[in-house]
This record gives C-alpha cells, structure tokens and sequence, in this order.
C-alpha cells in the first residue's frame, strides 16, 4: 500500500513518499517519515515491513557512517547501492530476510544516480522509480512526461501529477507526500506535497 517515488533531474534527485503509517486496515499517523539520510549528500527511501525498515535501514546508514570514520570519505552512491544490495541478499539467504523495498538517490562527482532495489535484492540504475501499488498508475505519467534534464520545478511538477493521478484512482487514502531533494549542496527539505485540486467539467 505504500508508495515511493523517485525522479533524476540535471543535476539533482528528488526522492517522495506517502506518509501515512497504517497496519492492517488501521491508519495510525498520516505524517511518518519513510526517508533516512545515509550521508551528506545520499538518500534512502524505504517501505515494507514497518519493524524490517526501521532496523535495516538504521543498520545501513551506521555502516555507511563508520566507514566514513574509518576511512576519512564516503560511499559513492553506486557503492552504498551495492553495499546495501550485498546485505539484503545475505539476510535473504538467511533465517531473518528483510521484507523491505528501497530507492537510494545520491550525487557524486559522476552526476545524480538513483537506485532501484526490491526486497529480492535484485537492483538497477534508473532515471525514475516507483515503488507500490502507485506504481500501476503512475508509471505511464513518468514513461509520458519524463525527460532527461529535468529542473526542480519541472520534477515537481510530474511528482504533483503522479501524487494527483494516486489520490484520484488508488483505494486506500494517501493524503500527502514527503519530499527531499538531493544536489550538491546537500540534502533539502521541501515538505508535503499535495494532490492537485481537481476541477469538474
């Protein structure tokens, strides 16, 4: 039921996600926070199992930072990526797999890269991504309106059109969605973003 939403833009990654908590048919909060920060200028997305998320990714983001301690530099987004990937497939060969999905968004001296993981461990570099059952009516929106190069401005507004296009067709009620941009400058904020308010003809 959760949605994660990602777009690579010229020199940025905006990374989204439905924030509302729920287990079963209870909604518990409608403001949680699905994304961690891995480091300055690298960014997870996650969804699954509320007790899987939670522990997998704090596990990803220290192990990310003691390296950075350990060895004075970051992970580049395509090695966090692969790290990450590397553990998920290990839990999924063990007694305890992670029933998580992820989208990794980072920048580094290459340009933005987004990751697309799934809780088979399997990955791929993309220039967008959606996670969920979102992902049946928006994907058509991104394959339609996406372009390389993107703005800010014009990634927000696909992301308005897919977040749109969710709360119009989907059944269950996602109200809003967190959004953070990754660039250079580091990781912003940008808030809630909302569904457009439709018009009747």
């Amino acid at each position: 039921m959760e949605c994660l939403i990602g777009i690579q833009g010229q020199d940025f990654i905006m990374l989204a996600t439905d924030s509302v908590s729920a287990r079963s048919i209870v909604k518990m909060k409608t403001d949680h926070d699905k994304m961690f920060q891995l480091s300055d200028k690298l960014l997870m997305a996650v969804s699954g199992e509320s007790g899987d998320t939670v522990q997998f990714s704090e596990y990803i983001a220290k192990n990310i930072q003691l390296y950075k301690m350990r060895n004075g530099y970051e992970l580049s987004p395509h090695a966090a990526a692969n790290f990450t990937r590397r553990n998920m497939a290990d839990a999924l060969r063990s007694q305890r797999p992670k029933f998580v999905n992820l989208l990794i968004a980072g920048i580094d001296e290459d340009g933005p890269s987004l990751y697309f993981l799934d809780y088979l461990a399997s990955i791929i570099k993309v220039p967008f991504a959606i996670h969920g059952y979102g992902a049946m009516f928006t994907l058509s929106i991104m394959d339609r309106y996406y372009k390389p190069g993107m703005t800010k401005d014009e990634a927000f507004q696909l992301l308005q059109r897919c977040i749109t296009e969710i709360q119009k067709r989907f059944l269950v009620d996602q109200p809003q969605f967190k959004v953070r941009v990754v660039s250079k400058s580091g990781v912003e904020d940008l808030g809630f973003a909302k569904p457009t308010p439709q018009v009747d003809s």
